[in-house]
């Protein structure tokens, strides 16, 4: 039988249809919904129906407090135990929004989300990030590690975009988890690409699972030894996070 063009596009947008497959979807729940939350030091993570994405429904609310003298970390965060490995393509979304006096100077970091595995057994690291989302002042930054655990490499991609205070935001990434120069990221934010990088390694040598967090880690407050500012209390809310194996599958306005 021969297909007419007609048919032949048909049968092609029906295959693109049916290939498409969200792996996790939250529309704003915590603790529901989530293999496990982080609150370390002060930190806060509740579900909350004030502020949420589009105006309905529930949103996560993740809030962190400075604390003079304390040395730990400051995560709080929810975690997908699911987030890839090694070889493995995907696309993660989700919506964000600092509170309406965030204050963004003078700059400090505040990571937004992680893909993070424990390397504890290798006696080279503990619990590393690959890539990471965060903001430093009021830029969107993101990075992929590369290399072995006891050899890491990092390339950052900075200023990317401008976050505003007390405004929903969108971020989308596509990967191509490769050890080598075969991999891909992109970053999409506010539906706008702002990255595309192709033909880089963007994970480290290692087949082990990285997991999906999402959440407020006040990293410089620790990593700094110390708050820059005058803002010790740091509210942001999040909402539709997903993964999937299409765009659509992680973008916070198609697939709610």
């Amino acid at each position: 039988m021969q297909l007419t063009p007609i048919l032949i596009g048909f049968l092609a947008a029906l295959s693109n249809t049916t290939s498409a497959t969200q792996t996790f979807a939250n529309q704003g729940t915590a603790p529901a919904g989530w293999d496990f939350v982080l609150e370390e030091n002060r930190g806060t993570v509740e579900q909350v129906t004030n502020i949420v994405y589009g105006g309905s429904g529930t949103a996560i609310k993740a809030t962190q407090t400075y604390t003079p003298g304390y040395t730990g970390r400051y995560h709080s965060e929810v975690h997908h135990f699911h987030g890839y490995h090694r070889r493995e393509q995907g696309f993660y979304g989700f919506a964000f929004r600092l509170q309406d006096d965030w204050q963004f100077s003078p700059a400090q970091s505040y990571n937004l989300g992680q893909f993070i595995a424990d390397f504890t057994d290798t006696g080279c690291d503990d619990w590393m990030p690959s890539s990471m989302v965060w903001i430093v002042g009021s830029q969107l930054a993101t990075r992929v590690r590369t290399g072995t655990v006891c050899n890491q490499g990092t390339a950052q991609f900075l200023n990317l975009a401008t976050v505003s205070a007390g405004t929903w935001h969108k971020v989308e990434i596509q990967a191509s988890w490769q050890n080598d120069d075969t991999g891909f990221y992109k970053l999409w934010f506010d539906g706008v690409k702002v990255l595309e990088k192709f033909n880089i390694a963007t994970t480290i040598d290692d087949t082990r699972e990285f997991q999906f967090h999402v959440g407020l880690y006040a990293n410089g407050w620790h990593d700094d030894g110390g708050m820059k500012g005058t803002q010790p209390f740091r509210q942001v809310w999040y909402d539709q996070l997903a993964t999937g194996t299409t765009f659509a599958d992680a973008d916070p306005d198609q697939w709610s």
